[in-house]
């Protein structure tokens, strides 16, 4: 898949014991993404936050650290990201859902480097 100029980011923020029929919501969230064909999703878990409760939940204060912060980041075409929002209005109860405007300056997968063949190695390896 070619991903290059102007593209839209999807981050969507929820907490980590979020869930979805019983197994984590962000897992829930990358497998629809992929399903639905968007170029690539990544989950970052965060180490320290806090969101419309207010409430900070961070790794220094064992307490706190059971709901830490999860963003999920995927970047598509404005059409394919549009067309997938309606699944997280099913999906997500508490969060935060932004989408903004990005420039994507390359975009390449293993074993598709330009002048190589999708699974060869790139020239001297």
């Amino acid at each position: 898949m070619k991903l290059q100029g102007s593209v839209r980011r999807l981050t969507i923020f929820v907490g980590e014991t979020d869930r979805w029929r019983h197994k984590p919501l962000y897992t829930e969230i990358v497998h629809r993404a992929h399903r639905a064909g968007l170029a690539g999703a990544t989950v970052l878990r965060g180490i320290e936050g806090y969101g419309a409760s207010s409430r900070v939940h961070t790794t220094r204060i064992l307490d706190l650290a059971e709901d830490l912060p999860v963003v999920i980041v995927i970047v598509d075409t404005a059409e394919k990201i549009a067309g997938f929002l309606p699944q997280l209005d099913e999906l997500i109860a508490e969060g935060l859902v932004v989408v903004d405007d990005v420039e994507v300056v390359r975009y390449v997968g293993r074993g598709t480097a330009e002048g190589t063949a999708e699974g060869t190695a790139p020239p001297g390896e």
